[in-house]
């Protein structure tokens, strides 16, 4: 389990950040604000979150990044 802040950006923009680390988010679609602190367990459910599909990229890249739910991780941090 690991405790994360989610923020939104412009438009539907959300990014899922380990707790304390907002200097991860990208500036391009700010500006952010945070919408609230969750803890999340992998393999367990979360309202409008995939779960294991966020750990995997905050393990892997230290952000998750979402438009309309859609997964755009990738682009948003190159």
């Amino acid at each position: 389990m690991i405790q994360v802040e989610v923020f939104r950006g412009r438009d539907r923009i959300f990014a899922v950040v380990r707790t304390g680390r907002a200097d991860r988010l990208p500036e391009r679609y700010g500006p952010w604000t945070c919408f609230k602190t969750l803890e999340l367990t992998r393999g367990q459910e979360q309202p409008g979150l995939h779960v294991d599909e966020c750990l995997d990229d905050i393990e892997m890249h230290g952000i998750h990044v979402t438009d309309a739910h859609t997964r755009i991780t990738d682009e948003a941090i190159s």
